[in-house]
């Protein structure tokens, strides 16, 4: 069996188009091809079909190769075209390449058509390899731009929306159960909820969330996903887990890979509206530098992959080509922000994997999600118990350069029963520090603030007093690598926004542990 190619033929003769079909099969082609000879038929053929090479006759009664190839190359059709004339001259064929035609050949002398076809369909792959990876990158450069954007506003944000949920908070707890402020303070809490979970998914997009890591097998985190996503996607969707037996576990943050699993499930949901089959597999597998060839998305090594299968809609190739962007959405206005899949590409990017879908309209999707392969095994998560608030009655350390996050965490933590001394930023916290070096037992400290950061200070006020305990807080960090290397050592983090009973239990946690070490 010869290399498959189809040809499109621009030839009056027929008997000149088999001689053709004729000298690429003996130079081992395996030759599907259509012969048009007038302008009509040129396009319905352009149109119905992608062709690997157009072979074109120079000088025809009502059609010539000039026009041909004017047609071709008007549709922006990349495809190589070659002249194959009797009576084409040496002046027209060097014109006729100016134009967009790629070699000419006389009809007395087919020998070097056989090589002349494979420099062309070699070099055309090229061109199209390089497309590709422009395409990419311009994908990237565009993603790269957005997600600084996003980065810089969320953080903003963030402080914005952690001063409003405070207050809320603490107007909750000073209103009596039932009376009209308590239910307006607790609607106050439940937007910025809302609104600190849009930020989240920006941060996410830009890849600037702070990952707390750890061990995960993912075959005992989508059992324990299914007990609560089960009943949202409803009774009309079959759900179906294939798991591997010897599932390695993967080093990932467990907030932000609910956040990929929930959004994968809850499209798969939205693509099944008269119900359908939720399929999710889990294996081992091997990249090679053959896969990375094919897709410039991957990185050769060992990976744990995630695929989510539904029988749903399905997506035609414009829409595949804007899944991933933010703010795109296929949904009905106001039926979603655009920011699910974005959140997943961002997530699984951040973690040092890749995603593929494979889909086709009215044939349903797959989702196919590559994380990096760790060992060990599975390390469950700590359970925030949101409705508990935690007291005390140390002496804390708080170091937050926005004015309004900073007098509603002050006022939260003293509601808790605290000694606050804080500061606006880390030159300042380091000389209270100093002073009252004796009386503080923890640190509550923003990592990005202006004139010196937490984790600049943080090593002045070890020095101070060895030992210090530190919870970093944070909205967003450009210093995430910096961070990571502090939370391995026994630092804790807390993410912005937070709530009043997630700030006492990290809180608590951490003058405890002090305690008993």
């Amino acid at each position: 069996m010869g290399v498959p190619i189809r040809v499109l033929m621009v030839e009056d003769s027929e008997d000149d188009a088999l001689l053709i079909v004729r000298e690429l099969k003996s130079g081992g082609y395996d030759v599907t091809y259509q012969r048009v000879d007038s302008a009509g038929a040129l396009v319905l053929a352009c149109d119905s079909q992608d062709w690997d090479l157009i072979i074109s006759d120079y000088s025809m009664p009502h059609f010539s190769g000039t026009e041909a190839l004017n047609l071709v190359r008007s549709k922006h059709l990349e495809v190589p075209f070659i002249f194959v004339s009797g009576t084409i001259g040496e002046e027209t064929a060097v014109t006729a390449m100016k134009n967009g035609a790629q070699d000419y050949l006389m009809k007395n002398n087919l020998k070097r058509l056989v090589s002349a076809v494979q420099r062309e369909l070699r070099e055309s792959e090229q061109r199209k390899e390089r497309e590709r990876l422009q395409k990419h990158i311009q994908q990237l450069q565009k993603f790269e731009a957005i997600g600084r954007l996003s980065g810089g506003i969320a953080h903003d944000f963030n402080n914005l929306i952690g001063a409003i949920l405070g207050w809320a908070e603490l107007g909750c707890e000073d209103s009596a159960p039932g009376t009209k402020a308590r239910e307006r303070f607790q609607k106050i809490r439940e937007q910025s909820h809302r609104a600190a979970k849009l930020t989240s998914q920006l941060l996410a997009f830009g890849r600037r969330q702070i990952l707390q890591p750890r061990k995960i097998n993912l075959n005992i985190f989508i059992r324990e996903e299914m007990n609560f996503l089960g009943k949202v996607l409803g009774e009309d969707i079959e759900i179906r887990i294939v798991e591997a037996p010897d599932l390695q576990v993967v080093h990932a943050d467990p907030t932000q890979l609910q956040q990929v699993f929930m959004n994968l499930c809850l499209n798969a949901r939205d693509a099944m509206p008269a119900g359908g089959q939720l399929k999710i597999d889990t294996r081992n597998v091997v990249i090679g530098e053959d896969v990375c060839r094919e897709h410039v998305h991957a990185t050769a090594g060992n990976y744990v992959l995630m695929t989510v299968t539904d029988t749903g809609l399905g997506m035609d190739d414009a829409t595949v080509e804007r899944i991933f962007e933010p703010f795109f959405t296929t949904k009905e206005l106001g039926k979603g922000t655009g920011l699910g899949l974005a959140t997943v590409y961002g997530i699984v990017k951040q973690h040092g994997g890749f995603i593929y879908v494979d889909t086709e309209p009215g044939k349903g999707s797959s989702f196919r999600v590559y994380f990096p392969a760790d060992s060990g095994v599975h390390e469950p998560r700590e359970v925030i118990h949101n409705s508990l608030a935690l007291k005390g009655s140390e002496t804390l350390l708080l170091v937050e350069d926005d004015d309004g996050l900073r007098d509603s965490v002050q006022e939260m933590l003293q509601t808790l029963g605290y000694r606050v001394i804080s500061a606006p930023d880390g030159k300042k916290a380091v000389e209270l520090f100093r002073e009252h070096a004796d009386e503080i037992q923890l640190v509550v400290m923003d990592v990005v603030m202006p004139s010196q950061g937490g984790l600049q200070s943080y090593p002045e006020l070890v020095a101070i007093k060895p030992g210090i305990d530190v919870i970093f807080t944070s909205g967003y960090a450009d210093e995430a690598e910096s961070l990571a290397a502090q939370l391995e050592k026994g630092a804790k983090f807390l993410q912005k926004p937070y709530t009043l009973p997630k700030l006492s239990q990290i809180v608590r946690n951490a003058l405890d542990r002090k305690r008993k070490s």
